[in-house]
């Protein structure tokens, strides 16, 4: 038996689509995108709910004259160090890069449908399987992860030198909102604004040293091997690796009405209210901006690869400093760079959006400093996600855009027809 159901796009425009209820749910999603024009898209029932597209039309339980509609989701892309996946406009998955690192989705592929949320994760974490259930949030060191739960609690696993085993402070683990992570550690922010740290005590794994000072604590970064806390009063708290950045004592005075810090592996950049900037650490990784400290002001926002800092400024203008081959050197492209939105940053290379939707990147080639092979296919750019190698640029009409290391997610081309209107 044929039925005809009215199927729409939450634009407006819809389309009267003919099946018979024998026809699979999936069939019915096919005609209903090629009749509105359209390549991908989530087929809801009348009440939103997805149908599914296994199922026959007549157990989707699907009655003549009922409104349908095709929802094309905004395509989100999330990475791993080496590779990228992508939810398309179906709600499936599209996975590229490194195969051993996430970039290979081939056996799970069936099961990925009707994705919502995408996060990067790792390891082995059959010992605490169990236990991760209502995950809000995971956070990685280089060989350990912690998962923050619903309730507030925190479940780690990985290699123990690197933060995996928080067993001797699962106690004080409790109300929990924000965990940071240096290479070897971890930082938790309870909701009293207390800090609590485990891993390698060298790399912020101990806090000891400044407990007293870790109250009302606001906000977390981390470089390789040091934390630094903002506190409610506007100060900074330091602890960890000296060399990179575990000691801000040369600073402390100038460490007042903080907003924001970003990091490097090696050094870190504090904005100050009124947009002026205050940097320690490794003096030629990052911690050292005195070259440039003249035009740090009205700085808005701070984006940071391993070794070198890039600051928006107020009017759109970029100001870099740190590691030269590696982002501290803007000058090749000084003059590209106005109206910057927003700058996202790879290992050792940055990319910055303008308002114009173009994309202007510079750094080490290796790494996605140079975007001129995929240059012209970088408009409307809406946003950037970077590998360690490389970027994806999710454009207005929802197509992926790649560049940097091939083998690390710079080169999309095996996925292109998924990615495509996505």
């Amino acid at each position: 038996m044929a039925i005809t159901v009215e199927v729409g796009l939450l634009s407006g425009r819809t389309a009267a689509v003919t099946a018979d209820v024998d026809e699979g749910v999936e069939t019915l999603r096919l005609r209903a995108l090629s009749l509105l024009g359209v390549s991908k898209g989530q087929l809801l029932d009348s009440s939103g709910g997805i149908l599914d597209g296994s199922s026959r039309i007549k157990r989707a339980r699907v009655q003549n004259g009922d409104s349908l509609t095709v929802l094309i989701s905004k395509t989100e892309v999330c990475s791993t160090k080496y590779a990228f996946a992508a939810i398309v406009g179906d709600a499936s998955v599209a996975t590229w890069g490194d195969g051993d690192t996430g970039g290979r989705s081939r056996d799970v592929q069936k099961q990925l449908r009707n994705v919502k949320k995408i996060q990067s994760s790792g390891g082995d974490s059959r010992v605490v399987r169990e236990q991760l259930k209502n995950v809000q949030h995971i956070q990685s060191s280089e060989h350990a992860f912690a998962a923050i739960l619903c309730d507030g609690s925190v479940v780690s696993w990985g290699c123990t030198e690197h933060g995996g085993d928080s067993g001797s402070v699962q106690h004080q683990l409790k109300n929990v909102q924000q965990v940071q992570s240096t290479s070897r550690a971890f930082a938790a922010i309870l909701g009293n604004g207390s800090v609590v740290t485990w891993g390698d005590r060298a790399c912020g794994g101990d806090s000891s040293a400044v407990q007293d000072r870790l109250k009302s604590v606001q906000q977390i970064q981390a470089s390789e091997r040091a934390f630094a806390a903002i506190i409610a009063d506007g100060s900074v708290v330091t602890w960890g690796d000296a060399l990179y950045g575990g000691d801000s004592s040369a600073v402390h005075d100038q460490l007042k009405t903080v907003q924001q810090i970003q990091a490097t592996s090696y050094a870190f950049a504090a904005v100050l209210v009124g947009g002026s900037v205050v940097t320690w650490g490794h003096c030629t990784r990052g911690g050292d901006g005195s070259n440039v400290q003249h035009q740090l002001k009205n700085v808005q926002n701070i984006a940071a690869t391993t070794d070198a800092f890039a600051a928006v400024l107020e009017d759109g203008s970029v100001v870099t400093w740190g590691h030269a081959q590696n982002g501290g050197d803007s000058s090749a492209v000084q003059q590209q760079l106005k109206n910057v939105q927003h700058i996202h940053a790879a290992d050792a290379a940055f990319a910055a959006i303008l308002a114009s939707g173009s994309v202007v990147s510079w750094g080490s080639a290796q790494f996605g400093g140079d975007s001129t092979a995929v240059q012209e296919e970088l408009k409307n750019v809406l946003q950037i996600q970077a590998s360690d190698y490389a970027f994806a640029a999710i454009r207005s009409n929802g197509t992926v855009v790649t560049w940097g290391r091939r083998e690390c997610g710079g080169d999309s081309r095996a996925v292109h027809e998924q990615l495509r209107n996505a």
